[in-house]
């Protein structure tokens, strides 16, 4: 019998392990091995073959025998180096003798209870088996290992490249080998060895090497990508931990591939759920989840990649196994306290996967179910607590499980609000991606809603009270007994109840006028009961979702792309379901079609096809045209860009315009005026991609457009004027050649008085802007409206009235002109001279772009050879004497001299007569305030005029800043601002000077002029048309605009312009306004947030400190400390503080100032290492120190101001009671007084003569004192005795008048104890001093 097969640690240390010698027990080793890479292809071809060759003739068990065992050694040991082929042949013996051997063993299992047949004794056949499974096993898995690591090939690339070629018809297809291997290994682990190893169980050595090989595998993402493989392992693992009950040290290998590969989470947690499966034990995962759950939370966040690991192995498990983890999840619970947001992340997907599984089934008696409903409703209530969770990425991944769970049907009636009110509240999360799964959330919610498939707010009541009447019409008048509706009652049936629910809770409106006739149906009390409460669950998630509509317009508004796109995803599901206001909020989404993020415009662009032109071809065109009709300005260019767009792709067919056709000519019943003007209006809009879809129809836009249904309709002639502006240039040709009646019906638009003032404006805008487009010659044309309209407004007068100088004479003639009427030709001539700017200026374009054609036109061959020398000559000459740019030169100043003509040439013209009337108008300011609608006109006109000429500019700018600044009208100051703007573009040198006063707009009382004047100086600062720097601090305080529109602009504004340079500069202007604290606050803490380099912020801690320097107000100390205390403080920042401590040491006595400092050491702290720590400890404690030095030195002088107010109302007491004495006493009195005061009088009025001034405020409060205590102190210290002798000379008079008379001998003694009394008070009074 051959000796036992030993498992190594590695293949190569069989052979060390046989010379070692001197073992006690004899085993199984390689005793002659063969150098396979020395033999020649043909040796080496032979060798395998004949080794193949007894490994299948003979008994599987030839392996133990020491030949065939040292040839197959050889060929495993050098398995690297063999060519494809005979890898396949070697491989695929010692596989099928191995597969053959595994059934041999359970024969063996039976041979061994009776006696056996061949006289072999049973123990040697058992220790031949088990001899030949190790061995195989030993090879096959060496084989594996070796051709997965890559060994480096044996020294014979001839023999290796020889054999490929000779043997190219085998194919070594090595992914299916190594999967066969894999599962045969496995089914020889899960068979019964216990015959071949005992009761004991395998061996040990053997099983570890099994377990080895197969972890080291693992650690291979290309291994695991083969499916057969995989599952090869996936046994292999779970018969080894569960089997031969290796768990503990199979979950440590597994702990530590999870912690190491990411891509081991999968197959793991696969292999742990197939050992419960098919042993039906979960010791296994058991212990992975005790060995997750008792580490250190501390661990998690030093591993961040192995927290993700074991978090995804968790939800992977949880997945597989939700009733073994629900009974394991208590030990995971106290990770929800850890500092680890991935493991957190992790439990929450656990228990959303618990949730939705491990309580499905309803088995057991009713106390089991009763116990999984409570354990079900406590991981719920987990879920909605992670909600608050700090981490965004928990909450958004809270949301995202709660989602999943709508999926799975998993949330009850009873918590379906909660949840709902939950998400509602997440949409106003600081973080994005919080809100984007909010969004998402009440999308699914919506999607899976038990109530039904419309959500009327309206029908929910209806219905709900009815069914109310019932249920209080059923009920028997006794108590309730429980009015707590849990999942048992409600949740557990949503699935069931999801058709009935709707249709009771909507019914159609024929239900509404009717009875109900499913009331009659429903006659079981508890199912009234239960209906009800789902009604009025239902009506508040109704509501819920009405409420929000305010919110997801403003998240239409949101800088974030995710923001917008889900927003529209939710608003078009509301739509679906008949929220409320989700029509009104959607097309708010149209301006956003302007967008400069992709995403967003397709997001806009897919919603609008959904909701309009995915229909019919009428309903389309209807939908589209009502669309129009309710939209604001905005909004219609918004749509006619997407109109435009939609037409150039072919969203808009050919059969929505016909039936757009068919509404504009009236052709469809019922149709109405205005909606024929709205389907010309998406014509048009159509016509700016497609200009040739107006041709078809061209009689039909004069006819109707200009016709009777204009007087009905007074806008549809403002859009027949658009339409034939739209017009293309071959429709433009046939429409002049037969048009003299499109133009006699535009001068009658023009020059009547039948429409509407407001409607009359924007007529004639468009009217005029049409003659300019199609007519031939326009200025011919508009000279003749002009003079019309003039002879309409001032009768005979004509232009007589325009040149007359008697401003008397004017005033009559204007007082007897309607104020209307004259309105209306003001706007004429405006407009039509700011036309034929824009008319002088396309036609210079057309002129040079035709020059520049003829400058590049080659000439012809023949010209080429004629004229080559005279032609380059010519040009040289030319170039030399810049011909060719001095034509350019004449071209412009021709276009300078037309613009000039325009208003105010020499020779005066049609306009250029009533400017200066014109001007003359505006400055009658008595005139126009009988007359506000006047003023309006008047200085609108104005302002066009002023944009066309510059010298008419210069003199009208002072009326416009004063009509800008304060006319009564906030739309006459409106119109001023933004025309401001257009005269800054156009005459910049002219308005530089007047830079203050269009700041000044920005604190104008009405909210409609400060936005505009927001809007134009963000357009003017942003173009580089505006300086910036001096003024800006006006636009900063916009920010805090008690309009929530104006105080967004300027957000927006500052948010698009760096304000690095200008924040010193708008703190110290803002320091000097009367601004609230709270307002100041709000302002800095903005424009500081919108700074977010380092360097940047660096920087500014040397700005701001410097601003403490000569700074003496308490005001501005709190305001500069407050910003460095809305600092990012880096390293280098904190360091600059420190250098700059002297600076700002002296506002260190303010608590308001040091409490905004402590603010930056503890933001310091933070971020902090523990070196810097002790620095900012010891500078904190530096502040501390010098904070209360400063704090105790205004205490003192605190003290001292209130002792010498002490002492001034005690020298008038003094002074006042003297003067009684000496009016009232007797000369004795009075002597021995003025013995003691009169030489203290002189001498003070010797301090005030002698005495420098001094700032110190002891110094400046001269004292009574004696002559005798002041010649004894000298010099020296004349302020000491000065504020000493204050007091005792001050006491000394008190005593006086209050002690009785003495005698003559007495009087010195008592003026002598008097001074020592003095002279022993000099050191206290001086200490308090």
């Amino acid at each position: 019998m051959a000796p036992p097969f030993v498992f190594p640690s590695t293949l190569r240390d069989l052979e060390r392990d046989g010379d070692g010698g001197g073992d006690d027990e004899p085993a199984l080793r390689p005793q002659n091995p063969i150098a396979v890479g020395a033999l020649r292809a043909a040796d080496l071809e032979e060798f395998v073959k004949g080794t193949s060759f007894d490994l299948s003739d003979k008994e599987l068990f030839c392996i133990e025998e020491q030949d065939v065992f040292d040839r197959v050694y050889s060929l495993v040991r050098d398995f690297t180096c063999l060519p494809p082929a005979l890898k396949f042949n070697l491989v695929e013996t010692l596989r099928s003798n191995l597969s053959v051997l595994l059934p041999n063993i359970d024969s063996l299992s039976r041979a061994s209870m009776s006696s056996p047949s061949d006289g072999i004794p049973v123990t040697d056949r058992i220790a031949s088996h088990r001899n030949a499974l190790k061995i195989y096993s030993f090879f096959l898995l060496s084989i594996v290992v070796a051709e997965e690591s890559g060994a480096d090939s044996c020294n014979g690339p001839k023999v290796a490249v020889h054999g490929r070629k000779k043997n190219a018809v085998y194919a070594w297809n090595w992914e299916a080998q190594r999967g066969r291997i894999m599962n045969l290994i496995a089914n020889s682990l899960e068979i019964d060895l216990s015959l071949l190893f005992g009761p004991g169980g395998a061996d040990e050595q053997y099983l570890s090497f099994v377990s080895k090989c197969t972890f080291v595998l693992c650690e291979n993402q290309n291994v695991l990508k083969d499916e057969e493989t995989r599952n090869g392992l996936c046994r292999i693992i779970g018969a080894i931990a569960t089997k031969h009950q290796r768990v503990s040290q199979t979950s440590a290998s597994v702990l530590h591939l999870i912690h190491k590969f990411d891509f081991t989470v999968v197959l793991l947690a696969e292999s742990v759920a197939a050992a419960e499966k098919r042993f039906g034990d979960g010791s296994l995962a058991i212990s992975l989840i005790r060995e997750i759950g008792r580490t250190d939370p501390k661990d998690y966040v030093r591993d961040s990649a192995g927290a993700d690991n074991a978090g995804r192995f968790l939800v992977e498990l949880a997945d597989r196994l939700p009733k073994l983890m629900s009974t394991n999840i208590g030990v995971l619970i106290p990770h929800f306290g850890g500092e680890s947001y991935k493991i957190r992340n992790s439990l929450v997907g656990v228990l959303g996967k618990l949730a939705a599984k491990a309580f499905k089934d309803v088995e057991g008696d009713s106390d089991a179910h009763s116990l999984r409903l409570r354990s079900k409703h406590a991981m719920l209530e987990i879920l909605l607590e992670r909600c608050r969770d700090v981490s965004a990425y928990t909450r958004s991944r809270v949301l995202q499980v709660w989602a999943e769970l709508c999926e799975e049907n998993a949330i009850s009636i009873g918590l379906w609000n909660e949840v709902a009110s939950v998400a509602s509240g997440r949409l106003e999360d600081k973080s994005a991606i919080v809100r984007k799964s909010a969004l998402q959330l009440l999308i699914t919610m919506l999607q899976h809603n038990p109530f039904g498939p419309q959500l009327r707010t309206a029908t929910f009541e209806a219905t709900l009270e009815r069914y109310k009447e019932k249920l209080q019409g059923m009920e028997p008048p006794s108590p309730e007994k429980d009015e707590l509706l849990d999942d048992s009652s409600l949740g557990e049936v949503i699935a069931g109840q999801d058709e009935s629910v709707s249709d009771s809770c909507l019914p159609s409106s024929q239900d509404l006028k009717d009875q109900d006739p499913t009331i009659v149906d429903i006659t079981n009390l508890e199912q009234i009961r239960a209906l009800v409460a789902s009604l009025e669950a239902g009506l508040r998630f109704s509501a819920c979702i009405t409420s929000l509509m305010p919110t997801l317009v403003q998240l239409l508004a949101s800088s974030s792309a995710t923001d917008v796109e889900n927003t529209i995803l939710l608003l078009m599901r509301c739509r679906q379901f008949q929220i409320e206001g989700s029509e009104e909020a959607l097309r708010k989404m149209l301006p956003l079609v302007f967008s400069q993020d992709k995403s967003i415009y397709e997001a806009v662009e897919s919603a609008f096809i959904t909701i309009y032109t995915k229909k019919s071809p009428t309903e389309t065109a209807k939908s589209l045209l009502n669309l129009t009709i309710e939209c604001s300005i905005g909004d219609l260019a918004a749509l006619e860009s997407l109109v435009s767009s939609l037409v150039s792709k072919g969203e808009i067919s050919s059969n929505t315009v016909t039936a757009l056709w068919d509404y504009f000519c009236f052709h469809i019943n019922g149709v109405k005026p205005v909606q024929s003007r709205g389907a010309l209006s998406i014509l048009c809009m159509a016509a700016k991609s497609s200009p040739s879809i107006l041709g078809t129809h061209l009689q039909d836009i004069i006819d109707i457009g200009f016709g009777r249904w204009a007087k009905e309709e007074p806008l549809l002639a403002r859009t027949a004027c658009i339409a034939l502006q739209r017009l293309s240039n071959e429709d433009k040709v046939k429409l002049i050649s037969t048009g003299s009646r499109v133009f006699a019906a535009l001068q009658g638009l023009i020059t009547s008085l039948s429409l509407p003032e407001k409607i009359w404006y924007g007529a004639a805008d468009k009217a005029i802007s049409a003659i300019y487009a199609l007519h031939p010659a326009p200025e011919i044309f508009a000279a003749q409206i002009v003079k019309k309209s003039l002879n309409s407004v001032f009768g005979v007068l004509g232009t007589d009235c325009m040149s007359n100088e008697n401003e008397t004479q004017n005033g009559s003639m204007l007082s007897s002109t309607p104020a209307t009427n004259l309105g209306r030709f003001l706007f004429i001539i405006s407009h039509i001279a700011l036309n034929h700017l824009v008319y002088i200026e396309t036609s210079v374009k057309k002129i040079q772009k035709q020059k520049r054609k003829n400058d590049k036109s080659e000439p012809t061959a023949e010209d080429l050879q004629a004229d080559a020398s005279k032609n380059s000559e010519a040009q040289g000459i030319n170039a030399e004497l810049g011909i060719g740019a001095s034509v350019d030169i004449a071209i412009e100043s021709l276009a300078e001299k037309a613009e000039r003509e325009i208003v105010s040439s020499s020779e005066k013209n049609l306009i250029g007569y009533c400017a200066p009337f014109l001007g003359k108008l505006c400055r009658n300011l008595t005139l126009l305030q009988k007359f506000p609608g006047l003023q309006a006109s008047a200085m609108l006109a104005l302002c066009k005029l002023m944009i066309i000429d510059a010298e008419f500019c210069e003199a009208n700018l002072q009326i416009l800043f004063t009509a800008a600044e304060s006319a009564p009208s906030e739309v006459v100051r409106s119109n001023c601002t933004i025309a401001l703007g257009d005269l800054v573009v156009r005459f910049p040198n002219l308005l530089e000077p007047w830079t203050e006063h269009i700041y000044a707009r920005l604190r104008d009382p009405s909210a409609s002029v400060r936005k505009n004047a927001v809007l134009v100086i963000s357009h003017l600062i942003l173009n580089d048309m505006m300086k910036v720097k001096g003024f800006i601090n006006e636009m900063a305080v916009r920010i805090e605009d008690e309009d929530e529109r104006i105080s967004s602009l300027a957000k927006l504004f500052f948010h698009d312009n760096p304000i690095y340079n200008l924040l010193p500069d708008i703190l110290g202007r803002l320091c000097n306004q009367q601004l609230k604290d709270e307002t100041f606050c709000s302002i800095m803490q903005f424009l500081i947030s919108s700074i977010k380099k380092d360097k940047q912020m660096e920087a500014l801690v040397d700005k701001l400190c410097n601003r403490f320097a000569g700074v003496n107000d308490v005001r501005q100390w709190e305001y500069i400390s407050y910003c460095l205390s809305q600092l990012t403080f880096t390293e280098k920042g904190l360091k600059k503080l420190v250098d700059n401590f002297k600076i700002f040491e002296h506002a260190l006595s303010e608590d308001s100032v040091m409490n905004h400092f402590r603010t930056v050491i503890a933001k310091c702290k933070k971020f902090a290492k523990p070196d810097l720590k002790v620095c900012i400890e010891e500078f904190d404690e530096k502040l501390s120190k010098v904070h209360q030095e400063k704090k105790e030195q205004e205490a003192t002088t605190r003290n001292a101001e209130a002792h010498k107010q002490r002492i001034g109302s005690l020298d008038k007491l003094m002074v006042t009671n003297r003067t009684g004495k000496d009016n009232g006493k007797s000369a004795e009195v009075a002597e021995e007084t003025s013995e003691v005061v009169d030489p203290s009088t002189d001498s003070n009025s010797e301090d005030k003569e002698n005495m420098p001034e001094c700032s110190d405020n002891i110094c400046s409060e001269k004292s009574h004192t004696s002559s005798t205590f002041t010649e004894s102190d000298g010099d020296s210290t004349e302020v000491q005795s000065a504020r000493t002798s204050c007091k005792g000379a001050s006491r000394s008079r008190i005593n006086k008048m209050r002690e009785p008379e003495d005698s003559e001998d007495s009087a010195p003694i008592r003026r002598v104890s008097r001074r020592s009394m003095l002279i022993g008070e000099l050191g206290p009074r001086k200490a308090h001093g």
